[in-house]
């Protein structure tokens, strides 16, 4: 079944895959990694001002990573506000998106946790760096295939 966004962007010839509809009833769209900014730049346009939420996941050990965006449009005297749900899967080994911080400020420190978690680089993001992990840490340690040091260096401990 292909939700309202989804209709619209096959009328404008925007390509995507329309995943179905969430628990909630929030559709949920699928979008390439080299269509996804200017994918962005148009879902700002068309109104979805809000990004809520960024996340990243690992889909399988071995398989593809994930990026997903929680966008919210928000509009003054509706109390419902239309949302939707995009993911952009990128491959484990080279795993890069396009960063969506100068469409909404407010992704900053998600991709840079993404970015730390499970190393999905953000192309063209002002601060990507490790957020949570010391800079020095190795490896990227909500992946599947991850496999924790059996030890941990205390640094500077007192």
């Amino acid at each position: 079944m292909q939700g309202r966004l989804s209709a619209w962007l096959v009328k404008h010839g925007l390509i995507h895959r329309s995943l179905g509809f969430d628990y909630q009833g929030i559709e949920t769209l699928q979008i390439k990694p080299e269509d996804w900014h200017s994918i962005a730049v148009i879902l700002y346009v068309y109104g979805y001002n809000y990004l809520r939420s960024q996340c990243a996941y690992d889909v399988a050990p071995g398989g593809l990573l994930a990026s997903v965006y929680h966008l919210t449009r928000i509009e003054y005297g509706v109390d419902q506000p239309e949302e939707v749900c995009i993911k952009v899967f990128a491959p484990r080994r080279n795993p890069r998106i396009p960063s969506v911080f100068w469409v909404w400020k407010s992704v900053d420190f998600q991709e840079r946790e993404s970015y730390d978690m499970l190393g999905i680089s953000y192309d063209n993001h002002p601060r990507l760096k490790r957020i949570l992990m010391p800079e020095s840490w190795i490896g990227w340690p909500l992946r599947k295939d991850y496999i924790a040091p059996n030890f941990y260096e205390i640094q500077d401990a007192h």
